[in-house]
């Protein structure tokens, strides 16, 4: 009963900022409600409280007892959803199939998966030594067992 409550409000909260979007939702048997947000132009400590008002000041703490967590994926957090891929574009993603693990900047996103792109020396066809080689690699999001934003500091 709880848990429908919460999801509404949460949708509801969702619906009135499209650039907003959950990545996950979680309730345990104590009550502890945790909800996970990113957005399209990152998530603002802002965006946090005006999600977790917008549940809390619509369920009655005499009725329910209960604890709230609302964050942000974090940016080490791994890539799950196709929208995230898209607010990525030309950042350097460590992408791991079942066959191969990529290194690669992100060039675009499809319906279907994602194109990486990056450098590589190989061996020249002819002649000793090596030469730099530009790979382009297309991955569905059904093959992608795990993705994460390589950061830079």
């Amino acid at each position: 009963m709880l848990k429908d409550k919460v999801k509404a409000l949460l949708d509801d909260a969702l619906a009135a900022d499209d650039t907003l979007f959950l990545i996950d939702f979680s309730m345990s048997a104590d009550n502890h409600i945790k909800v996970v947000l990113d957005g399209d132009e990152g998530v603002t400590v802002q965006d946090c409280m005006k999600i977790s008002r917008a549940i809390e000041h619509n369920l009655d703490r005499d009725e329910y007892d209960f604890s709230l967590e609302v964050a942000s994926a974090g940016a080490a957090s791994p890539i799950v959803m196709p929208r995230q891929y898209t607010k990525n574009i030309g950042r350097k993603l460590m992408v791991r199939t079942e066959a191969e693990t990529f290194e690669g900047n992100l060039t675009g996103t499809t319906d279907e998966g994602i194109v990486l792109e990056w450098k590589a020396r190989e061996p020249k066809p002819i002649g000793k030594g090596k030469v730099t080689v530009q790979k382009k690699e297309e991955i569905n999001f059904s093959d992608i067992k795990e993705a994460k934003v390589i950061l830079k500091f």
